[in-house]
Parts: C-alpha cells; structure tokens; sequence
C-alpha cells in the first residue's frame, strides 16, 4: 500500500476505476447500479460526478470507499483502486486501513453521520488525533468562535457549520482523497457558495484531490477541473468543466443544462425539463440506456451499446481537418455537432406527457389579470415564537416570526425566500392553521382552508394507504356518490401528468417526483383557493424540479388558485412568482415584482442571495458571517452583523426598521411599489 505523499509524488492516478460492475439483490430482483465503468481521479484535482437520481453516483463512491452494503449482497466485478488499494476486492481490514490513511468522506447530511450524543469537540479529535488539531481544523475551515464550539453538540449548530465539522473530519490526517456526496443539496444558496469555496480551498492547502458528487450540473462547474457525466449506470460524458460547458456532446448533458434554472430563464415560456425518467436499474433497455428519452435516438441506439471515445473536433472551423480530443470522451453515437446545436424545442419534442407541454405565462397577461382588490389571504403583524429548550433545565423563546404582514391577491403566486432559520416555513404552517400565532390577523378568502405540498412527500404521504385512497380521503367531505368520487380522482392524478394504474400505489413504490406530484394532487383534488408550497423542488434533480414548476403553474392557471411559493433560491422563485418577499431571520426585509426585485435588487441581503445563484462556471462571492441565531437576534437591524453598508446605529437597540416604500426615483416609473427594511435608503 502507497502512502498518500508517496501517491501524490508517483505522478499516477490518486484513484483508478476500471471496468467496475456493481449489482444489488434488492426485493427478489438484480438491480445493475454500475455498468462497466473506467475512470480516474488524478493528483490534486476536484473531479465533478454530475446525474440524476438513481444514476449510480453514491454506489460508486461508496465503492471506492469500500463501503458497499454487504445486507443488500453486492455482486462486482473491475476494480476501483485508491493509490494502489483495491477498494472491492481487498479483505475489509485492508480497506478500512486505506480509509483512515488516505481517505475522507463527507456526506450529504451531516446528521446521519455525526454522533448526536457526543460533543463536536472530542468527534474531530478522534479524527484528528488531539484536541489541539481538532481546534485548528474547525479554524480552518472557517468555524466562528471554534473554542466555543468544540463543547457544542451536533443539534446546537446551524446545516452549514455542521457540514464545515464533516469537512474538517474528513481532511484531518491530509487524505489523498476527498469524497464528497451531494454536500451541498439541503443547504442554502449562500452556505453552498461557502462550502464549495472551502472545498477548493482545502483542496490547495491540503493537496488531496476531491470527487465531488451531485445532481447539479452548474454546481460542479463552479468548482470542478473535469465533469464526468453518469447516466443509468454509466459515463455519458467526461472532460475539463470549460470543454463540457462550451461543447457538451451527449444529448443528455445538454439536456441537463437546458434544464437547469439562471436568473436570465426566459419567465414566458415553460421551464425546459428532460422528458420521461432514468430506467428502472433491474430493467435496463439494451443499447443505449438514454434511447428512449433522446431526441436524436436511432435504430442502431436501441441495438448497440455506445463505447466512451475522444470526441472528435473540426480544426480552426474547417470540417475536412479533423482530431480527436482525448481529454474529451463521450458514449453517444449521434454527431457530436449535431448534439451541440439541440435547442429546447428538440429536447420537448419528446415529450411523454409527464411534464406539462404548454403551462400558460407565468407573468399576468391581459388574459389572465391580477385582481387588485380581491385577496386570497392578508396577513398583518403576525408574531410567532417557540419555547426551546436552551440547556439542562432551561427554556428560552425563539422568535420565529416577527411582526409580518403579507397580502396574497386572488391568483398571485408570491415567493417567500430566505436562508434556513428566516421563518419562511413557519409563516407558511401559521398560513395553513398548523401553527398558531401570539399576535396579528390572518385573514382568508371564501373557499376552504389552504392546502400545502411539503419539501418530503414521501414524509407527508400516509405509507399505508393507497394513492386513490388518499385522495379519495379528501373527496369525502364533499358529500359525492363513490363513482364521482373516482372520476374527480382520476381526473386529478390525470391532471399532474400520473397515469390511472397509479392510484392503486403506495407511496413506497413511486419515485421521488411521482410522490410529489401526488402530493400536488391530494392537494389540488378539492380546489383550494390558496396552494402552499414548502420547498417542494429543493431536493428534487435539476430535470425533475422543472417538471414540477410547470405543474405549479399549470394547475394554478387552470385552477385559479393562488400560490405561496417558498424557496431559498431566487432563480426558482423568479420564475415561479408574480412577486418576491425576502425574510431574514423573522421579518419581511424586501418585497417586489419578481423580475424587478432580481433585476435591481435593495436590499444588501437580497443583493447578496443573488450573488449567491450558482452559474455556470462562475464561483459566487460567499456572503460573510452566519445567520444569527433566532433565540438571540441582534440589536437594531438584524442583518446588521453581516452588512457591508452597516453603521454603527444600525446596531442601536431602540431602532426599529419598518418595510417602508422607496422614493420613486429608485424605481422604474412602471415599477410595482417595492418595499424595503433599511434605514439607508438612499444608498439603495
């Protein structure tokens, strides 16, 4: 076995795949996760493995970890060695050796792995072998107040400084190798531009390379010296970000970029989503596993298995010159050039009736006006606090809603973002009647109560009844025949795009979008008058996620039904709303037009939420500081602690700051009244 100095200085590869095969055995059936594999992971390079879910992302990394569950009886074949350790094949001792000496591993949700009984202090000196590494760890990867935080238990600190603690684990012992799966999917815009900030960071301080997995594409392109595309078990497409992001040549990486969402989306138009669904991993259709969603699909695709090649490249635009790049492969059979020139109209083109074809604008139209003066549900000075628990034996008050007040017009989408911890779910619970409030009105137009879609369907869905059941649940207290009953269920499960057989389901045997368009459905069933919707696209793929944003749309046109959207990303909720309201810890900081809030954004926490967008290929400043804690809010104006325009009153205990209009000439003349929460209005 190499040491990890002698592997970096060998000039060979940190991790070699090579024609790695791993099956499951899972309910009676073989599921095939990885299909022939070959890869590497070079000296100090960050290596970003893109896909959807159920691509065989996770199964190969824990495959290089060593970690492949021996309760599900893995069948493997290849290898997938880390500097010169078979990870598969090797006796578990051995494996569990190379771990510790030239490995780490950081996960996509910190408390799955951290130990919640054991203080964060004594967790990374277990790793790092004293307590004085444990604190210089936590100080370099940008822990505040790190003395402090080596006595505090896992539930004590925020998603980001969690993941930060999971970070420092993993690089304690300078590994050669970093593996990170999906570490940024559950956080904020602004603590991902954290994460991937330090990630690259310690990937030059420490000289490890690091395989960063994730759904996103642009995520790894902010980061990542090569993409490796996997689809269905597979490589679709692997080279250097800039190649892959300039010339994707596999119609399914392109498919994932046209998908993906920038705050430039053109608003009229649906979202772009890929059509249909990865295949079933104990039924992959011969040849090539993307043939039944691609829109340059031949006869010969469904017949032939397409091998990884270096894509072939025209010379100074002359076609009769030609090379191949061989830092750039691709298992496509399709003309590369051709690849690159599909549009989203081609990618549509195939559509199978899963998304929704033509959603209407998102943006009001003469057609489809806003009614100024017909609310759906007013919301004025609302307060909500929680007694937590603040240690042994005490109890303290968190302020979860501050003064809020929001009007919801008659079909109005609004979009409610904020970081974790600005209030917006709690809003939304005291919206539907799940919560109750201290103060304040909440008034609610004729029509039923609210109904709400939640972040995790699967959570929200009874496992033990049917999908028909369910819906037939909400239908009951409509007083119609059982045969009516059935109809309007149909219809609705129709209506989201399902197919009939899907009302005979449990929400166990569906997949992740299909549990949330049920939960769309059981929604939407009896009509309400106002759809609350919390987070329900953050966890879902980049294709998935337009799917059901043009179902959101869709059923509120044709529904009539208004929306209260929340989301921590302005990308997302700048299509999906007529309006955005930006909370930050407890209060309403800026509300506007959608389009002109992300166009001309006020406010310096709006201003730095949209910094915080990932883009393609551009890294995003990260915004300084975290989220104070709600049990114990700043003095003044809370965001004072992390503003570049603060002075030293914004941090005076009797100031108040209202949501006050701004003077005309800092809009638009056309603009939508916009109201901010800062007493510098001037500088905005």
């Amino acid at each position: 076995m190499l040491t990890a100095a002698e592997g970096r200085s060998s000039g060979g590869a940190v991790a070699e795949v090579r024609d790695l095969h791993v099956s499951f055995t899972r309910n009676g059936r073989l599921v095939s996760a990885v299909r022939g594999i070959d890869l590497d992971i070079q000296p100090g390079e960050i290596l970003g493995l893109v896909g959807e879910s159920g691509s065989g992302k996770s199964v190969l990394s824990l495959a290089l970890l060593g970690l492949l569950p021996d309760a599900s009886q893995p069948q493997t074949s290849g290898q997938a060695r880390v500097l010169g350790t078979d990870m598969v094949s090797s006796s578990a001792e051995v494996r569990r050796l190379a771990r510790k000496e030239h490995m780490g591993a950081v996960f996509q949700d910190p408390m799955t792995s951290l130990n919640p009984t054991m203080r964060i202090g004594r967790q990374v000196a277990e790793a790092a072998g004293s307590t004085k590494e444990a604190l210089r760890l936590l100080r370099a990867v940008g822990i505040p107040e790190p003395d402090r935080r080596l006595a505090s238990y896992p539930h004590q600190l925020s998603g980001g400084l969690r993941q930060r603690v999971m970070i420092a684990m993993a690089v304690a012992g300078d590994p050669a190798l970093v593996i990170a799966d999906e570490p940024t999917t559950a956080l904020d815009v602004t603590v991902q531009a954290q994460v991937l900030a330090l990630l690259r960071r310690l990937r030059d301080e420490v000289d490890c390379s690091v395989l960063l997995i994730t759904h996103d594409l642009g995520v790894a392109a902010q980061v990542a010296d090569r993409v490796a595309v996997m689809y269905a078990g597979q490589i679709a497409e692997v080279g250097p970000t800039e190649t892959i992001l300039r010339e994707p040549s596999h119609p399914y990486t392109v498919g994932l970029m046209r998908s993906r969402l920038s705050l430039s989306t053109d608003r009229s138009r649906p979202v772009v989503s890929l059509p249909g669904s990865a295949p079933d991993p104990a039924a992959v259709p011969a040849g090539c596993a993307f043939a039944p969603r691609c829109p340059l699909v031949m006869d010969r695709c469904r017949e032939v298995l397409p091998e990884t090649r270096p894509v072939t490249v025209h010379l100074t635009g002359d076609t009769r010159q030609e090379r191949e790049d061989t830092r750039h492969g691709r298992a496509c059979l399709a003309d590369a050039a051709r690849v690159q020139t599909l549009t989203e109209q081609d990618l549509a083109a195939r559509d199978d009736g899963l998304a929704v074809a033509k959603p209407a604008p998102v943006v009001p139209t003469a057609e489809h006006p806003l009614a100024p003066d017909s609310w759906a549900a007013r919301v004025a000075g609302v307060h909500k606090t929680f007694r937590v628990k603040a240690g042994p034996g005490r109890k303290a008050r968190l302020s979860a809603l501050r003064r809020v007040s929001l009007d919801v017009r008659d079909g109005e989408a609004v979009a409610i973002v904020g970081e974790s911890g600005s209030g917006k779910s709690t809003l939304l619970r005291v919206l539907a009647g799940l919560e109750s409030r201290e103060q304040g009105d909440i008034t609610l137009a004729p029509g039923g109560r609210p109904q709400m879609v939640f972040q995790d369907a699967g959570a929200s869905l009874t496992p033990w009844l049917t999908v028909g059941d369910l819906l037939d649940e909400r239908l009951r207290t409509e007083k119609m025949p059982a045969t009516a009953r059935k109809e309007r269920m149909l219809a609705a499960l129709r209506a989201v795009g399902l197919p009939e057989e899907v009302a005979g389901a449990r929400a166990a045997e569906l997949s992740g979008g299909q549990r949330q368009r049920v939960a769309l459905a059981r929604a939407t069933v009896v009509p309400p008058t106002l759809l609350l919707c919390d987070e329900p696209t953050s966890a879902l793929d980049v294709s998935l996620a337009a799917t059901v944003l043009n179902l959101v749309q869709q059923l509120r046109r044709d529904l009539g039904m208004a929306v209260v959207f929340v989301t921590h990303d302005l990308s997302v909720a700048r299509v999906i709303a007529d309006r955005i309201a930006v909370m930050y810890l407890g209060r309403i900081v800026e509300i506007g037009d959608a389009e002109e809030v992300v166009r001309s954004p006020k406010h310096p926490y709006t201003k730095a939420l949209l910094s915080a967008v990932p883009d393609f290929g551009t890294p995003p400043p990260a915004l300084a500081g975290e989220p104070a804690s709600p049990l114990s809010p700043p003095s003044g104006c809370v965001f004072h602690p992390r503003c570049p325009l603060a002075l030293d009153s914004c941090a005076a205990v009797e100031l108040e700051v209202p949501l006050e209009r701004l003077r005309a000439g800092s809009l638009p003349p056309d603009a939508e009244q916009r109201l901010v929460a800062c007493i510098r209005p001037q500088e905005l």
